[in-house]
């Protein structure tokens, strides 16, 4: 019965079996084609047809179907553009009873467009646009001249516009010539060089660098489709009701449209790179578009908060190159939040509860039955909860619905005798997650809560307690994660690893949280970078480090100055020195950029060299030292040859003694070696991959577990390397290129007389990490 009814409108047997399996469209379309047919009688042409099956695949709200199918039965919406203008205007406009006259003016009910209308229209686009009609001819772009006219008689037929159009053109060029049948040539496009292709768009302190598209143009304007501030109820899913409008109204008037977004970590561990991603969108969307956004610290479990991780949150906010708008906490709130929670049980929607946790937890948990207690009752059990008269896990407040996951409902207070950082004794209760993040958003009039696809389950609660409140209800936006393979980011984790010494602390270089990111170099901007390579996406995404390492290379090579260090030294005594003292070498900082400036190293008769970079035989391929084999010393202007290798009594070689000859005289040798000379000892730290395989943390990987895939080559350190003098006041977090070697940064350990450096990255990607 229904394919008929739908193949009876004009559609296709298979479109009307395809819109059978969409149960909600084919009810949706039976109750229009149903509604159409008592008015206009069983058969209906196609272009009704046409119109009604549009009007209920694209109505966001059903409730308005029986208003528009009126209009299209009665002939007074005959066109797709009437129909989406008619659907605009009841999205735009949530609340009944709808204003027919107005609604009529903005759909073009009953506007007539006469034929002399269209051809008057037509004539004064084509006599704006004579002179290039007449040189180009057939070749002009017609599609002008048609959006024109349309835009002086916007409900006009377009097929009669068209029509007039190419009429007149025929009367004004005659017909075509054979010049005019042949194709218009194409006009090159401009291509982008190779170089500039591979730009990569940097963000410093926040702002915009160079051309390709950075994550602020990703975020800017309409690119998301996100809602305008004040049209939250043109949100899919949002629910209005009664009080909407008026709430929006108020809204607008304190933030005056501006856009205003939160970055809400728990403060009970550090930050993570999938933070960074969080931070880069919720601070990038709101400095995109002129808005701002605040730091709000979700400190509602007193258990496990510290105030080092206070600290390092703003911090790593901070140096990612972003300033908030306000520092707030969900603490400052609570006040207001046990307010609202005594106001939601004295309207019936939440009560005092006494199941176990074990009883509440999972998916498919007992119906409590406490569930309809009397309100007043609820109210002076919640009062006595507050005063500590009960013990915890002895009562819960718990809010009346059920999540989009099934869970039902979800706890909304629970008793937990822990001081607070900041509110001290004064509190036994506190709020969760569920009942205190949309209200905070509502209290700081937040327009978009941008959150990760893991708590798209919890949207529907979100838009329920503020309406069952009768507060300002924002928006909640899901989007995709952000993960890094062959590491962990939970807390649990990596206190595991702390506390069982696989790695030193939540800053150790080879974790990736952002403290540990920063102690090992990576600069903040390659971090953002990376975030907006990866995009604002709502899949998860899942990446692999060395791209992480590729935008730190890109910076780094922009922003570190060049030093030479020797990591495993071989001493090396130029025997005929050409000079009674050490000479000055002037090295460039950025070698390919020198207006960047120069420092000096010490060139004496003893030099250190890698030892990897001497062979006592050379190969075949080996272009570095050897007998036989001169190599020219970087910056330096001189060539060496070996004339004696000088060894410890067990045949290792310790020293070799060279001469040497000026570059312009000897003839070029196969390859140029770093070097050092009257140096630094330092300590460097080289850091691998933390864990063995990809996923540390899937069974099916690992099945001992995360512990077990550990790296034991993860980390080496250089107890006795050697860096030139220049880098002699370097301060922690200060970064360098050492020549060959990779990029490296001063770690905090560092002392006076000994510094210390952790290897960001290597100079390129080693091809088997890729």
């Amino acid at each position: 019965e229904a394919l008929g009814l739908f193949t009876g409108i004009g559609l296709s047997e298979a479109k009307a079996r395809e819109t059978l399996r969409n149960g909600t469209l084919s009810a949706l379309l039976r109750r229009a084609v149903l509604q159409a047919r008592s008015a206009l009688g069983p058969a209906l042409d196609k272009a009704t047809g046409t119109l009604l099956y549009n009007t209920a695949a694209r109505l966001k709200d059903p409730k308005h179907l029986g208003f528009l199918v009126g209009y299209i039965a009665r002939r007074e919406i005959l066109t797709d553009l009437q129909l989406s203008a008619a659907l605009e205007y009841v999205r735009s406009h949530p609340l009944e009873p709808l204003d027919v006259a107005d609604f009529e003016r903005a759909c073009g009910v009953g506007v007539c467009i006469t034929p002399e209308q269209i051809e008057e229209a037509v004539e004064a686009v084509i006599s704006k646009h004579r002179a290039e009609l007449l040189a180009e001819r057939y070749h002009f772009n017609m599609g002008l001249l048609m959006g024109e006219a349309r835009n002086q008689l916007r409900w006009a037929d377009g097929k009669t516009i068209k029509n007039e159009v190419d009429l007149q053109v025929l009367h004004l060029l005659g017909p075509k010539t054979e010049a005019d049948l042949e194709k218009k040539p194409k006009v090159a496009k401009a291509r982008l060089a190779p170089a500039e292709k591979q730009k990569v768009a940097v963000v410093e302190n926040g702002d915009m660098g160079t051309e390709t598209q950075s994550l602020l143009e990703q975020l800017r304007g309409e690119a998301l489709k996100f809602h305008k501030p004040g049209e939250n109820y043109k949100t899919e899913g949002y629910v209005v009701t009664p009080n909407t409008m008026a709430l929006l109204k108020q809204h607008l008037a304190i933030t005056g449209g501006q856009v205003r977004t939160r970055f809400p970590p728990e403060p009970n561990g550090i930050l993570h790179i999938g933070h960074a991603k969080a931070i880069n969108f919720n601070f990038g969307y709101a400095k995109a578009n002129g808005g701002v956004c605040f730091l709000r610290y979700d400190d509602t479990n007193p258990e496990k908060e510290e105030e080092k991780y206070f600290t390092a949150i703003r911090e790593m906010v901070e140096w990612l190159g972003y300033q908030p708008y306000a520092v707030t906490h969900a603490s400052d709130y609570f006040d207001q939040l046990y307010t609202w929670a005594l106001e939601l049980i004295r309207r019936g929607q939440a009560y005092v509860c006494h199941q176990k946790v074990e009883e509440i937890k999972g998916h498919n948990p007992p119906p409590s039955p406490w569930r309809d207690r009397p309100v007043e009752e609820s109210v002076l059990l919640f009062e006595d909860m507050r005063k500590g008269k009960f013990g915890e896990g002895e009562a819960t407040l718990r809010m009346k619905l059920v999540m989009e996951d099934g869970k039902m409902d979800p706890v909304a207070y629970r008793v937990k005798f822990t001081p607070h950082h900041r509110t001290g004794d004064k509190w036994c209760i506190y709020p969760t997650y569920d009942y205190t993040h949309c209200l905070c958003d509502s209290i700081e009039h937040i327009t978009h809560s941008l959150c990760t696809k893991e708590f798209q389950a919890r949207r529907s609660s979100y838009f329920w307690l503020c309406n069952a409140l009768d507060v300002y209800c924002p928006v909640q936006w899901e989007y995709g994660r952000l993960n890094l393979l062959y590491t962990v980011v939970s807390k649990r984790k990596i206190i595991r690893l702390v506390e069982t010494g696989a790695v030193r602390d939540w800053d150790d270089p080879r974790l990736f949280t952002l403290t540990a990111l920063r102690r090992r170099g990576f600069p903040p901007e390659a971090i953002n970078n990376f975030c907006a390579r990866v995009g604002v996406t709502v899949a998860q995404a899942t990446m692999e480090p060395h791209l992480l390492e590729a935008c730190a290379r890109e910076v780094l090579n922009e922003q570190a100055p060049r030093a030479m260090a020797v990591l495993e030294p071989l001493k090396v005594t130029i025997t005929n020195f050409p000079a009674p003292k050490a000479l000055e070498v002037f090295v460039p900082n950025f070698p390919a950029d020198e207006s960047r400036g120069f420092h000096k190293v010490p060139f004496h008769q003893t030099i250190y060299i890698e030892e990897t970079d001497f062979r006592e035989e050379a190969d075949k391929g080996y272009k570095r030292l050897a007998p036989g084999q001169p190599v020219g010393l970087r910056h330096a202007g001189y060539v060496i040859t070996v004339q004696n290798v000088i060894k410890d009594v067990s045949g290792r070689v310790i020293e070799l003694e060279v001469t040497c000859t000026k570059s312009d005289v000897a003839e070029k040798p196969k390859a140029f070696i770093h070097w050092v000379s009257v140096p630094l000892a330092c300590e460097v730290r080289l850091y691998e991959r933390l864990f063995l395989h990809k996923n540390p943390e899937d069974p099916s990987e690992v099945p001992g577990g995360f512990l077990s895939d550990l790296n034991p080559d993860s980390l080496r350190v250089v107890h006795n390397a050697l860096v030139d003098s220049s880098v002699h006041s370097a301060r922690p977090f200060d970064k360098f290129q050492f020549e060959r070697l990779g990029y490296f940064s001063v770690d905090p350990d560092s002392e006076e007389g000994k510094l210390v450096f952790n290897r960001t990255v290597t100079l390129k990607e080693d091809p088997g990490k890729a």
